[in-house]
């Protein structure tokens, strides 16, 4: 798979997870925005596959984010 469709795909899912973001999905799409367009001109393969790597642990730490809100959800309502 190449850096490109690496990228665009981080893309996407970051977008997605967005949706549920609680601050709002236009506050995470702006910030997301502005985070890609500002390493846009980069070239270097070494430091786009760590930027990458970066991406897949902001979704890592997303993932934990939502899990822990909807686990004190269901502890609200059920505790």
């Amino acid at each position: 798979m190449s850096q490109k469709s690496k990228v665009i795909q981080l893309y996407k899912t970051l977008l997605y997870m967005g949706h549920d973001y609680p601050k709002g999905y236009e506050y995470f799409r702006t910030r997301l925005r502005r985070a890609f367009n500002k390493n846009k001109e980069e070239r270097n393969p070494e430091k786009i596959d760590k930027m990458i790597e970066h991406g897949n642990y902001v979704i890592k730490e997303l993932e934990a984010l939502y899990m822990l809100r909807k686990y004190r959800t269901l502890k609200n309502r059920y505790g």
